[in-house]
């Protein structure tokens, strides 16, 4: 009995002997007051490599962050994200081997699953037929769709600060350079939070004259970031999200305190625990990871903390085809 998948009639396969390598940055979101609607790449990368295949099996090579508990079959995240787009482009894929490279941290605020559903839509973008090949606002429309909001694809697709919105069911972004002075310092703990439980946190509606003070604060903060890096501090006061999720990081939510009365623009990265310091400098920033590395030794011995200064990704995510 021939057990061979076959084509679904009106699909195409893609072609076979075909190899693509995705580097999509790490993000982070909000940034304090822009909740859901700002996020900022960073100089931290996953690498996916896909090869399309002349026999029908799915092959799965997984290292690095998460390779003890994650899936090597077809519930993987990337082969979900790689059918849907797949799907919506009229194509499908037959034997595929799949290399993920992963650096960025899972559950830790840091925009692994958008790094993930990025490189996966990206690849599968790039191993259609040239003339099939949607652009980048197509990228980010469905990765939005899978992800639920656009604030951490947009920079991992873009690079840079990303400004995101949406209308009705669609999204759209675009990209502001941030200012050479500005550096990222993230507090990555051993702990993990689920962005499902961070949200279910956060109450069904606020009151006006909150929303207006956020409303204010992120304005000034999309000018701290590009322009005058000396009102970072007073930009990054939110008045929306970080106050309802600190029950569900308390040590996270001590050092952002820390930092903040010290002078430092401290928040919390995406959904957390993660903590970013946006600093003025490297002078600063060096001042942050010391700051950092003593308060946590202090008071959260138990707390294994990786403390990293990087840099602002500006290119986004990078797509590299070959053909054998």
């Amino acid at each position: 009995m021939d057990t061979t998948p076959q084509a679904t009639v009106g699909v195409q396969l893609i072609e076979a002997g075909q190899s693509v390598t995705v580097r999509v940055p790490a993000t982070t979101a909000n940034l304090g007051p822009g909740y859901d609607s700002l996020g900022l790449a960073l100089a931290l990368h996953d690498t996916l490599t896909v090869e399309s295949l002349e026999s029908e099996e799915l092959l799965f090579d997984l290292a690095g962050e998460g390779a003890e508990t994650l899936p090597r079959d077809a519930s993987h995240l990337v082969i979900r994200a790689m059918e849907a787009a797949f799907e919506r482009l009229g194509f499908r894929h037959g034997g595929i081997k799949v290399t993920a490279e992963n650096v960025v941290p899972h559950g830790r605020g840091l925009g692994s699953s958008a790094s993930a559903v990025v490189a996966a839509i990206s690849a599968a973008n790039a191993l259609v037929p040239a003339a099939s090949r949607r652009g980048k606002d197509w990228i980010l429309q469905l990765t939005s769709e899978l992800e639920g909001h656009p604030d951490n694809v947009a920079p991992a697709i873009f690079g840079g600060l990303a400004l995101s919105w949406q209308d009705s069911d669609q999204y759209s972004s675009t990209s502001a350079a941030v200012s050479g002075s500005v550096v990222p310092v993230v507090a990555v703990p051993d702990f993990e939070l689920s962005t499902e439980t961070a949200r279910a946190l956060l109450p069904a509606s606020v009151g006006h004259h909150a929303a207006a003070m956020n409303a204010g604060r992120a304005a000034l903060l999309i000018h701290a970031l590009t322009t005058k890096p000396e009102f970072l501090l007073a930009g990054t006061e939110d008045y929306l999200h970080q106050s309802y999720r600190a029950e569900a990081m308390r040590p996270s939510a001590a050092l952002i305190s820390a930092l903040r009365t010290a002078g430092h623009a401290a928040v919390v990265s995406g959904a957390g625990p993660t903590v970013l310091v946006l600093a003025d400098g490297q002078a600063e920033a060096a001042a942050v990871v010391a700051f950092i590395e003593e308060f946590t030794e202090a008071n959260t011995p138990d707390i294994r903390w990786r403390v990293l200064k990087l840099a602002v990704d500006v290119e986004g995510a990078k797509v590299e085809l070959h053909r054998r």
